[in-house]
């Protein structure tokens, strides 16, 4: 009997790590409103990350672009991604990104070391990473949605 209870403890516990370690590995983090951004959003992707802040005048500028690449482009193996330079978070992250009329995914942690991005002083400045995670290029100074497609297009031409 208490071989039993044993082996079922055993399976009871595998069973739970096995789902707490698939729930973790599920998300990337939150974004602007505090949901979970899925891995799939991120792995195997062509991220445009861009950083950004509110009192960044060419960041301002820049938003509709980037909103506009981001429609364009989704459900095509390109995401675009934003960071908040001043590290805002929670209500006050989702309370400027809503007033900067942001609609693409603002990461609430940066992606920098996952990525190994250096960090710029200046803004905005946007990173091109590949689909297999390697950092492509840095666009330094405010972009078009059609500058980015046009250095997207020039990358995945390059392999």
């Amino acid at each position: 009997m208490a071989a039993q209870l044993q082996w079922v403890i055993r399976i009871v516990l595998g069973v739970f790590a096995v789902v707490v370690l698939t729930a973790c590995s599920d998300a990337t983090g939150v974004d602007q409103y505090g949901r979970k951004v899925p891995v799939e959003r991120i792995e195997g992707q062509w991220l445009v990350i861009n950083y950004w802040a509110e009192w960044c005048a060419p960041c301002r500028t820049e938003i509709p672009q980037l909103n506009a690449l981001d429609k364009e482009l989704a459900g095509k193996g390109v995401s675009v991604l934003g960071v908040n330079f001043d590290n805002l978070q929670g209500a006050e992250l989702e309370k400027v990104s809503e007033a900067l009329g942001i609609t693409f995914t603002v990461l609430a942690s940066d992606p920098a070391e996952r990525y190994k991005l250096p960090r710029s002083e200046a803004l905005p400045v946007t990173y091109i990473i590949d689909d297999s995670g390697r950092t492509r290029e840095r666009l330094l100074g405010e972009q078009t949605a059609e500058g980015i497609k046009t250095k997207l297009a020039q990358l995945k031409a390059e392999g």
